[in-house]
């Protein structure tokens, strides 16, 4: 996982750790996440806080689900953190066999 500073600290985890371990859920084989907040800066999303991350995943729990059907799963397990500490992320996700 490509690590950044953060803006955000919860319980002693940076966003970074909080995304990793709620994608523990999906028993990803890897997880890429790269913060792009940075490019974005001065955007109406980055006044609030949150950030712009690029994420890849590959899960086993991918395998024969649509790329909407793998969307909703990261985004269920993410939660609350896509109203404050995301603001936008663009996700590839990837069953292994599609590796």
């Amino acid at each position: 996982m490509n690590q950044a500073p953060d803006r955000f600290t919860t319980a002693g985890l940076n966003t970074f750790e909080r995304i990793e371990q709620k994608l523990a859920v999906l028993s990803p084989d890897s997880v890429d996440l790269i913060d792009d907040s940075a490019r974005h800066a001065g955007h109406e999303g980055a006044k609030t806080g949150g950030g712009h991350f690029q994420l890849t995943i590959v899960s086993p729990l991918f395998s024969g689900k649509s790329a909407q059907a793998r969307h909703r799963l990261i985004h269920a397990a993410l939660g609350d953190m896509l109203e404050r500490e995301i603001h936008a992320i663009a996700i590839k996700a990837y069953a292994p066999d599609e590796i």
